[in-house]
């Protein structure tokens, strides 16, 4: 019998998604964070389930929440406060790591910190394995191809409403108005008031304004293994006020899956020259999609289909265009340009 996996957070928004996923598929989840009750009314959707309460404060905790698990997925954030406990336990247990952070500072930390210690013990530390920093990461890839290197990297984001949920909302205020952005072959961090500009967006947004240099994890896991000296990230202004407006109430289901209606699209160009390759995907609700992304990459490295081990990003784990083609049942369209 398979071992179970372990989803920590599992009573968050997010991580309620990639206890279902995993059960969907056959596998057993346990269900761990720190409020016995959330876990419990979980649970009870999930028969079969084991609860293991943990605490990041109590790293003896973790370890008895992760015994005899196969991997662990880190679902909650903020990041900034859960992920070096949950990575060190992963790697004290020695069990693969992947999160949903969508922090860039969380993501360069991982890096920065367990690229070699994962490596020395031969597991995979994926931070950011998300709509945030792993979908994008997945399209850049493709966009590459070929290519060694190209000038720059753009994603866009597009989004037609965005319902925060509140794990969302407490990571913006932690962040406040710093910014990850990397230009000229480096990243940096900002606090003046990003630049404004247009993308053309395919259907069904086309033109929108867009809010430039957003800070999120792609401009982290892009850089780290494609080579450009510039990963340029944008939004459409509509979700940055609905997220800004503490008057925005979180997802409403609107299906037996418990989507939300939410419809998103990222479009990602990578220039080289006059040249310019574009990957686009779309689909519906960005939490929900996190937690097919994030499963699905957990299913190739618990079936050996992982190319590295060490702390790497989603494009350079994984056959990007392969693994972006298997969400196609989970209602992700891709469309290589």
């Amino acid at each position: 019998m398979d071992r179970p996996v372990a989803v920590y957070g599992a009573a968050g928004h997010t991580g309620r998604f990639v206890a279902q996923e995993l059960y969907r598929r056959g596998r057993i989840p346990i269900l761990s964070g720190r409020d016995p009750e959330k876990l419990s009314a979980v649970g009870d959707a999930h028969p079969g389930t084991e609860i293991r309460v943990a605490s990041i404060e109590e790293p003896a905790s973790l370890d008895r929440a992760l015994a005899d698990a196969a991997a662990i997925v880190n679902c909650a954030g903020p990041f900034l406060d859960t992920a070096e406990a949950v990575i060190e336990a992963a790697v004290r247990v020695g069990i693969p790591y992947l999160d949903v952070t969508a922090e860039a500072a969380v993501a360069a930390a991982t890096f920065e910190r367990y690229a070699d210690r994962a490596r020395a013990v031969g597991i995979p530390v994926v931070p950011a394995m998300a709509f945030f920093g792993g979908l994008g990461d997945l399209l850049a890839t493709v966009a590459m191809g070929d290519w060694p290197a190209v000038d720059e990297i753009c994603v866009a984001f597009a989004l037609d409403g965005w319902k925060p949920t509140r794990g969302t909302r407490l990571t913006g205020e932690r962040r406040g108005d710093r910014r990850h952005v990397f230009t000229n072959g480096r990243l940096e961090v900002r606090s003046e008031p990003p630049p404004l500009g247009r993308w053309d967006f395919p259907a069904p947004f086309g033109q929108q304004e867009v809010v430039g240099e957003l800070s999120t994890a792609d401009c982290v896991t892009i850089s780290r293994h494609l080579r450009t000296p510039e990963v340029r990230v944008y939004m459409n202004l509509g979700p940055i006020a609905d997220l800004r407006d503490p008057g925005t109430p979180g997802p409403t289901a609107v299906d037996e899956r418990g989507r939300s209606a939410q419809i998103f699209l990222v479009d990602v160009v990578a220039r080289r020259g006059s040249e310019a390759r574009r990957v686009t995907a779309r689909g519906q609700d960005i939490y929900a999609v996190t937690a097919s992304i994030v499963v699905e990459a957990l299913e190739r490295i618990l079936d050996g289909r992982v190319k590295t081990v060490g702390a790497v990003a989603a494009g350079e784990a994984f056959n990007a265009l392969d693994l972006l083609e298997a969400l196609a049942p989970e209602g992700l369209t891709v469309l290589v340009a």
